[in-house]
C-alpha cells in the first residue's frame, strides 16, 4: 500500500525530486533520466527504486531499457494528503471573508 509518508520520504532527496520532475514530460529511460545530473547511471537507477517502492514510479522493459513514468496510483496518495490541507484553508478563508462581509453590513 502506497502512503503518503512514503512519497514524502523519497521526495526528501533532491536527486529523486529532480528525476520525479523529469518524469512530468512523459516516460523515460534511466539514460535519458540521467542526462545532466550529477551522479551515474547506477545512482539514478537506485534513486528509481527508491521512488518505484514509495508507489511513485512504475516501470516497464522495452527491449533492453527500463522505461519509467510517474504512477498515478502513487501521486493520488500524496495528492489525497495534500488536499486535506487546501480544504482546510479553504474552509478557513470562505470564513475569514463571510465574517469581513458581516462585518461590512453591520
Amino acid at each position: 500500500m502506497v502512503t503518503y509518508e512514503d512519497a514524502l520520504s523519497a521526495l526528501a532527496d533532491p536527486t529523486r525530486r529532480a528525476i520525479f520532475e523529469r518524469l512530468v514530460d512523459g516516460p523515460k529511460a534511466v539514460g535519458q533520466l540521467a542526462e545532466g545530473l550529477p551522479v551515474s547511471r547506477p545512482a539514478v537507477s537506485q534513486h528509481l527504486k527508491v521512488l518505484r517502492e514509495a508507489g511513485l514510479v512504475v516501470d516497464q522493459a522495452v527491449g533492453t531499457r527500463r522505461v519509467y513514468q510517474l504512477n498515478p496510483a502513487g501521486l493520488g496518495a500524496l495528492r489525497a494528503w495534500l488536499d486535506l490541507f487546501w480544504d482546510q484553508a479553504l474552509a478557513a478563508f470562505t470564513a475569514a471573508a463571510e465574517s469581513e462581509g458581516q462585518h461590512e453590513y453591520d
